[in-house]
């Protein structure tokens, strides 16, 4: 294997790596979160952007309280960026079986 072949499947390893972490913080201290969120993974995130991604963390990062209250709509975030993809992690959420 070159080295172009091989810095390919290293970054490729470490995105898997990176995605696995995700799905591991997606579990949280309820069952209802959990579903939320691991829809929100199956449905949009496999085509979120870097900055996407980006907001998801900082979305992961909230205490469950916190994350609960956005994904189901009753508190807005004042970050533009959190407010967006809450709502959208909601809204995918909530309508899908």
């Amino acid at each position: 294997m070159d080295g172009q072949a091989y810095r390919a499947v290293a970054v490729s390893e470490r995105a898997a790596a990176h995605n696995r972490r995700l799905v591991w913080r997606c579990r949280r201290g309820t069952k209802e979160l959990d579903v939320m969120l691991e829809r929100y993974l199956t449905h949009d995130f496999p085509a979120a952007s870097s900055a996407e991604l980006d907001v998801f963390e900082r979305l992961l990062a909230l205490p469950d309280e916190r994350l609960a209250q956005y994904l189901y709509g009753h508190e807005t975030p004042t970050d533009p960026a959190l407010a967006a993809l809450a709502a959208l992690a909601g809204r995918i959420a909530r309508h899908r079986p």
